[in-house]
């Protein structure tokens, strides 16, 4: 199984995994979340990170997905990646997460194709529906 790691700003990863936990039905195993403010300092994250990679990688390998590209978090995430051990994608959503965790039993590789998948494909347009109030029929 692969782990999966957020390092996000905030409380962006708690918030991702208690909707994920909520779409899944339970708490998915090996899933861990890193959130990082302003005033983290990031070479003291970036220890915490590494127990926390080296924890959930249980022979599978670790994706490690993080919000915006460039900023702190994918940053330090950027410092941990090793091809075919850890893996990270940025611009983490919700879509993205559940995919990837739906995926996580297969090998690291494509997880990290289906997470990007999700991640593309959960980012539409909404319809705009025939019938615009429900409740007046309007």
């Amino acid at each position: 199984m692969v782990g999966i790691l957020i390092i996000a700003h905030g409380t962006l990863g708690e918030s991702l995994i208690h909707s994920a936990t909520h779409v899944m039905g339970g708490r998915p195993a090996q899933l861990m979340q890193i959130g990082v403010s302003m005033h983290d300092d990031p070479l003291v994250v970036l220890p915490q990170a590494i127990k926390m990679s080296r924890s959930l990688d249980q022979g599978g390998g670790v994706l490690i997905l993080s919000d915006v590209y460039g900023a702190t978090p994918s940053n330090i995430a950027c410092k941990l990646l090793m091809p075919g051990k850890i893996e990270g994608v940025a611009g983490v959503n919700l879509p993205m997460l559940v995919r990837a965790l739906t995926y996580r039993n297969e090998p690291l590789k494509t997880v990290v194709a289906k997470a990007i998948s999700g991640g593309i494909e959960g980012v539409m347009q909404m319809p705009i529906p025939q019938v615009r109030n429900a409740a007046t029929g309007n």
